[in-house]
């Protein structure tokens, strides 16, 4: 049986926190707590809750520097400043002459790095398109040209592709420079991750939008789309897509939106 906790013994003062949060049952404490089964998926609870830090997972032993303590009394952000900074959320389409480099980009991944994922797959990966941009919206068009019939869009795009001159800006990248794609096996890990790292942009002066249209070459071709990326595996999916740069137009208000339908059942 191959443990995945480390437990100081001298160290752990037998207080049972680490076996009432750990959801595998994979912990009993008697003397001092003990790892007894093999399906420990690392979540990492019983670390995290430890008092004395007398566990910690074996698999991420050479990851000391992730390890902060905190307070949990002490939240760092309040509801009225959270909330403030999600009304103050618009999608993005007009961006300055700029490109986001590595470093900042770089900023916006620590926040998917601690995203939660489906059974603690951790498997979400992420592609930054840049110089192959046009190459890759190329592959898209070919892909979802079948569904332009349907979307007056996507022919607005094969028409902007056989000549740019007919259309002031891309039809679906619009000013984008630069593109964020996320795959993952479970597309709701997939989109948390977006999620946060888009939330982290804002607070870095960046902004965005999510494209639906570039998502449909992964539903209607997904082995084709996944040629383009021969690193990946090819169970994971493209399950999002997000524009992002400098924004050029500053909004100043927020507007009213449809009220949320809650049922409490």
């Amino acid at each position: 049986m191959e443990l995945k906790l480390s437990i100081d013994e001298e160290l752990c003062t037998a207080c049972k926190l680490c076996s009432q949060v750990c959801i595998r049952d994979n912990i009993v404490v008697g003397g001092f707590a003990v790892e007894v089964g093999s399906n420990c998926f690392e979540c990492g609870h019983c670390m995290a809750v430890c008092k004395v830090g007398a566990i910690s997972l074996k698999s991420y032993e050479a990851h000391e520097d992730r390890i902060v303590d905190y307070d949990s009394r002490e939240i760092p952000v309040g509801y009225d400043d959270l909330l403030q900074f999600l009304k103050q959320r618009r999608s993005i389409r007009w961006f300055k002459n700029k490109k986001i480099d590595k470093e900042t980009f770089a900023k916006l991944f620590e926040g998917a790095y601690y995203s939660p994922s489906a059974q603690n797959s951790q498997d979400v990966e992420f592609v930054v398109l840049d110089e192959k941009l046009d190459e890759f919206m190329e592959l898209v068009y070919d892909i979802i040209k079948v569904q332009e019939d349907e979307f007056f869009r996507i022919r607005e795009f094969g028409d902007y592709l056989n000549d740019n001159s007919i259309k002031e800006f891309h039809p679906l990248l619009w000013q984008g420079k630069q593109l964020i794609l996320t795959f993952s096996t479970d597309k709701t890990s997939a989109v948390i991750a977006n999620t946060r790292l888009e939330l982290l942009a804002y607070s870095l002066g960046l902004g965005g939008f999510y494209s639906l249209f570039i998502l449909k070459a992964d539903e209607i071709d997904h082995e084709r789309l996944m040629e383009f990326f021969p690193g990946i595996d090819v169970k994971k999916h493209m399950y999002s897509s997000f524009v992002i740069g400098y924004p050029k137009v500053k909004f100043r208000r927020t507007i009213p939106h449809r009220d949320i339908k809650v049922n409490y059942i």
